[in-house]
């Protein structure tokens, strides 16, 4: 499970290092990819296997289900974490999240999520602000 957040810097040859208390859920393998909302997903190999397995499962047919898994699909890389704990982010996924220098590392649950220090504020301001509109949506969703 990740949970926190955690303000970090992005190395000038795109190195990120990982926060120590998730380092230990990535030994296995990671796969970071596009994610939603304009920030990057980082999820450990077992999480990724079966996302894509849920994935593999959506009618072809559906264009919704076609974009969407190749959205994850083409912007994936694996990676992995150096002794230092860092990961390489692809230039390709520093572009499509505008990660330049500061950023956050948030734990979403079952995934990691990599986002531009500004961008995360700005979110973060927005879905606090309607925090009591969200849950009242979410109540009947058994949470």
């Amino acid at each position: 499970m990740f949970i926190g957040q955690y303000d970090h810097h992005l190395e000038e040859k795109g190195r990120l290092s990982i926060p120590k208390k998730f380092r230990s859920q990535l030994e296995a393998g990671a796969v970071i990819s596009q994610g939603l909302d304009g920030c990057l997903f980082l999820y450990p190999r077992a999480a990724w296997e079966k996302l894509i397995a849920k994935l593999g499962e959506l009618p072809l047919t559906q264009t919704d289900a076609r974009s969407f898994t190749r959205s994850l699909s083409f912007g994936a890389s694996e990676v992995e974490i150096d002794r230092l704990g860092r990961i390489l982010l692809p230039e390709y996924l520093r572009k499509f999240a505008s990660i330049m220098g500061d950023c956050v590392i948030a734990g979403a649950v079952e995934r990691i999520e990599i986002w531009d220090k500004s961008k995360f504020t700005k979110y973060t301001q927005d879905i606090n602000s309607r925090a009591e509109e969200i849950a009242e949506k979410l109540s009947g969703s058994g949470i």
